[in-house]
């Protein structure tokens, strides 16, 4: 479990109820799940940023290369603190924060950030520890 995992859990949860917005990065505005991501990272002191921002396609290998090359390790089970990975549909990637409840994450169908399950038609396809805090 990373170092700062409560602290990253936490954060990710301030986030839930912020109303879904394509690239948003403020919790309270909107955000998407990057911006979670981000935002709970940042709580934790972590420099981090989510190597090229479409996540359909065919860049899962680049996704997965851009988290390595910024120090984050790749994880199986996932724990509170971690972010996953998870394919909602073939092609697609979309991140989220677990925590001791689940995953907190920008659902774009439901219009805003929660926190629970995953859809149980979602796989989840990588899990990573974000690397050590600059602070």
């Amino acid at each position: 479990m990373h170092k700062h995992a409560d602290i990253i859990a936490a954060h990710a949860r301030a986030c839930v109820g912020t109303r879904f917005r394509a690239q948003g990065r403020a919790i309270g505005i909107g955000l998407d799940c990057i911006g979670v991501a981000l935002l709970a990272a940042a709580a934790a002191g972590i420099l981090f940023d989510v190597p090229l921002y479409a996540l359909g396609g065919d860049r899962e290998a680049q996704l997965d290369a851009g988290l390595a090359r910024q120090g984050c390790v790749r994880v199986d089970p996932p724990r509170p603190g971690d972010l996953i990975v998870a394919a909602p549909a073939p092609g697609r990637r979309h991140l989220g924060v677990m925590t001791s409840a689940g995953v907190v994450h920008a659902h774009a169908g439901l219009g805003r950030v929660v926190e629970g399950p995953l859809d149980p038609e979602w796989q989840i396809v990588g899990a990573w520890r974000f690397p050590d805090s600059e602070a």
